[in-house]
This record gives structure tokens, sequence and C-alpha cells, in this order.
């Protein structure tokens, strides 16, 4: 009988070897292997090439087909081989095999599915279950949706680069579902709905995760806009005995996996993996997630990447443009499937309402490198959220639209549907006396308000540098005049620029106005 595997209960060996970080000689390598990317019930990106890979003996020679498809390969001198698919295109459930000329028994992982994958990464509000945000009881009763599967990634952070990740894909059901995160299901939910194609969904993020943890350490050292935080960090790594930690987790980890296979095979509930609370292994330490987390995904075959992160940044938001533009570089060049999509959440509002058009604000600040950022790389784009926060809560409980902004920049940009996916933005500045117009790009109808009133949550300055609430007049579908009797020569233009602002202007499609200034001033500058 053929080996069904990878399965939901690894082999401890392989585990081991890639979780442990190489403390010690891994075992020799007996029999072909696939990593847990490559598990029952998955999705494989469709119409693209699909690279396979895994290990087996040094020299052995490796069989994989599906679909048709037969391609070899023959292990190099450390045991890893790779094949490369042709593309795949969406049909009924296929069967991936894997076999080589010193294994017995071939590889075989069943109920393959041929759809899209996106990668749903970032911090606490990416991982947000769905169990725990608004409606939760009527999104669990329309769960059930086999053309969708949930992988989720949970390693420890790492500074050695992984090989593997420790769970298996899962069909979409209610039970699965309410566990995952609650953004990318809802993005995947209406993807699959428009797409009717399966989407496969990797739930790849960690609350409260740094910025400078995804990013890989070659990239970070060397930059001065990262200095000071890589120089915390290496003062704080002196203060432990890493080796010693590490050691005594291999042992665990070890342990667990012995008592989770013979769990699984006596039914029994299964035992938890052991945790390490120590800063080291966690997700503020640079590169950690994604030698632990990045690397071991690819290079699988994706559609493109969702990410909502920005939150543990906010205090280093000066850095965020370039940080948040390298990581994504990073993650391409990782890949290697050129500049794949790339959308992201921008910051929500939060914290008190503020009590003037503009004040100093870290997430401000922080929302503006986002923008930035996607003014700066190809395939990218942001989706607006300033609308759906909270004020005493970082984890706005309305996730739905959140996911559906999302899937509107996807369906938008990526698979070219004919609908507006992106915020109206700030384009350009004209000033004539007393007033200050302000015109708009990315308007899908016109400029409007939600609650009929006037727009609100602008402010303008002279060159003072002194800003005052404004008064504002939409003059047609993407102008809006400025003014204030405070105000005699205006020459600067800031809106929604609060960590909570008070603000009311949407465009036809009901996407709300990005926030955004017109200068350039330091806040020491400033006057509110």
């Amino acid at each position: 009988m053929p080996r069904t595997t990878p399965r939901t209960t690894p082999r401890p060996r392989a585990r081991f070897a890639s979780l442990l970080v190489c403390l010690a000689a891994c075992p020799a390598i007996a029999e072909v292997e696939l990593p847990m990317v490559f598990s029952h019930r998955m999705v494989m990106q469709r119409d693209a090439p699909a690279p396979v890979w895994g290990t087996a003996a040094a020299g052995e020679g490796v069989q994989v087909s599906i679909g048709g498809q037969r391609h070899e390969a023959t292990a190099d001198g450390s045991g890893r081989w790779r094949v490369t698919l042709d593309p795949l295109s969406v049909g009924e459930p296929l069967t991936l095999r894997v076999s080589g000329d010193q294994t017995d028994e071939p590889v075989v992982v069943r109920d393959v599915l041929v759809g899209d994958v996106w990668i749903c990464s970032g911090q606490s509000n990416m991982e947000w279950p769905l169990s725990r945000s608004r409606d939760a009881d009527l999104a669990r009763m329309s769960a059930d949706r086999p053309q969708i599967r949930l992988l989720e990634v949970d390693q420890l952070g790492c500074q050695e680069p992984l090989g593997d990740i420790d769970q298996a894909w899962k069909v979409c059901s209610p039970e699965a579902a309410e566990s995952f995160s609650a953004v990318g299901y809802f993005f995947g939910v209406q993807l699959n709905e428009a797409l009717d194609v399966p989407i496969g969904l990797v739930r790849n993020a960690w609350g409260g995760s740094a910025c400078e943890a995804w990013a890989p350490m070659d990239r970070l050292e060397g930059n001065e806009a990262f200095a000071d935080y890589l120089r915390q960090w290496r003062e704080r790594e002196a203060e432990h005995d890493e080796a010693a930690l590490r050691a005594d987790y291999a042992e665990r980890l070890a342990e667990f996996y012995e008592r989770r296979d013979a769990a699984y095979a006596a039914g029994e509930p299964l035992p938890e993996r052991p945790w390490v609370n120590n800063p080291l292994f966690g997700q503020n330490r640079p590169a950690n997630l994604y030698n632990a987390r990045v690397l071991p995904l690819a290079p699988m075959a994706i559609k493109g990447v969702i990410w909502y992160q920005g939150e543990s940044n906010a205090g280093r938001h000066a850095s965020y443009r370039e940080l948040f533009a390298t990581t994504i570089r990073a993650w391409r060049d990782a890949w290697g499937q050129g500049d794949f999509p790339f959308y992201w959440v921008q910051l929500a509002d939060f914290r008190d309402e503020a009590r003037s058009a503009a004040e100093a604000s870290d997430w401000a600040h922080l929302r503006e490198a986002q923008s930035q950022v996607a003014d700066d790389l190809p395939a990218t784009g942001q989706a607006v959220i300033i609308d759906l926060g909270e004020a005493n809560d970082i984890h706005p409980q309305n996730k739905r639209d959140v996911g559906l902004r999302l899937a509107r920049l996807a369906l938008a940009d990526t698979y070219g549907k004919g609908l507006e996916g992106r915020s109206p933005r700030f384009d350009s500045l004209e000033t004539d006396g007393t007033a200050a117009v302000a015109v708009f790009r990315r308007v899908a109808g016109k400029l409007c308000t939600f609650d009929g009133v006037a727009p609100r949550g602008f402010a303008i300055a002279g060159e003072d540098k002194r800003f005052y609430p404004a008064e504002a007049e939409t003059i047609d579908k993407n102008r809006i005049k400025l003014t204030s009797p405070e105000v005699d020569r205006p020459v600067a233009v800031r809106y929604g620029w609060a960590n909570n602002p008070r603000v009311n202007v949407y465009d036809s499609q009901w996407l709300p106005l990005t926030p955004f200034r017109t200068d350039d001033w330091s806040d020491e500058e400033v006057t509110y």
C-alpha cells in the first residue's frame, strides 16, 4: 500500500530536523519526504508553474506525478530535490504521488484541488479568529465550504531558516473556520463566490509581531534606518543562553511528537504543542518569522499575499516606508514568482476620538508610510478602513468589511473584474487667495459624505504651520474647497490626521477617502 504522507501526524524525525534548527546533526534521510505544505486536501495554484520539493537519500532518483504529468529529479548531496509542474487547470480533485528509486512505497497526497492560493499574514488583526468577530454565529452557519481549504502556520521564531511547517491543510467547515483568520476567511469566501474556483488560504500571522521579524536579516543589516532596532535586539540576545534554551526545546518537542503520535493512534485528545515564553523565540526579534514562517512556504506557487500589520511599528513609523517595502521585495525574491500581488490593510481608527481636525499621531504617520509603499511598489494596494475601527479596542470586531475591501482590491486589480477597488487618494492642491482646493484621484462616481452633512476631518495651515479645522465644501465630483477664518493664505492640508479622526468622506462605492497630508513638516514644526 502507498504511504499517504505527509499526514496530520508528521514523522518525528522529519519535523524534529526542521524545527530544531540544526542544534544537532540531522539523521540520514532514508526515504522520500514531502513538506507539510503538500498534505491531503491542499490547494495547488492554477495556471502557473508549481514547484514540488522534498527530501530523499542523497543521489536518489525521485519521480513526481499528478494530473497526467510525470517529472523526475535527483536528490542532491544534502538529500534535497525539486521539480516544477506544468501549469494545472481547475477541475476534479487530483492525487499527487512521489516515489523514489530506493523507497518501497510512494508518498501519496489525496484530494488536491487546483485554484488560487493566498497567504494571509501580519499581526493580531490578521490572526484574529472568526469565532471572536462580529456576527460569528451567522458566519459559522454558512462556513461549510469544501471548495475553500485552510492551512495554519504556527512555528516559533528562529534565526536559522526552517524547512517545514507543523500543520496540515483542512477543508473549510464551521469547526475549522471558527479558529481561522476572520479577515482571511471573508476574503476567501468572496473570491470563491465571485470566481467559482477553489481557494487556498494560509494563515501566517502572529499577534503583536513587528515588521522587522518578517524581513530577512541580510536586508536589515547595514541599513542605518534599522540600526537602532537591531542594536536593541543584540543587547537583549546577550541576556540569554540561547543554545541551552534551544536544546531544552528540542527535547520537549521530540517528546511532544511521540505523545501526539500515540494519542492519534489511540483516538485520544491531542496534547498541546510546547511553547517557549522567551523573546528570542518570539515575534519581535528581527528575521525570526521570515526564517520560521516565510521560508518554509517558499517557493510554493501562490496567487498573492494579504497583510494586516503596522500597529507594532507605529512608534518607529519613520522607518516603516523603507522597512515594509524591503519586506515585500524580500518575500517576492524568496518565492521567485516576480511581483505577485501584495495587498494590505491600512491602520484603522483607534483610541479616543480626535477633538481637533488634526493632531500629533504616530498612527497617522504609519498610515502615510503605508500609502507611500503603495505608490513605490508595483502590484500593491491597500484597503482603507479609517471608518471601521473602535476607540477602545485595537482589534475591531468588524472583520467582514475588512475582508471584503481586500477582496475588492484583488477582484479589481488581480482578476480584472471591472470594479473600483481602491479608495480615493489625494492628487493635487490648488490655492486661490483664502481658499485651498484639494483634488482627488481614483474617485468612483463622486465624493460624498455618509451622513449627509459637509465633509469633515480636514485641517489647513498657512506659512506659520499652525493647523485649524477647515470648513469644507464639495464643489464637483473630485474636488473639495477648504477655508478657515483663522488662515488667510492656506498652503497645507491634512485629512484624517489623528489616531481616531472624525471623518466622513467616501466615493460612490462607499470606499473611504484615504487619510493624507500635503506637507512634509516635522511634528516639532507643527502646531495644532
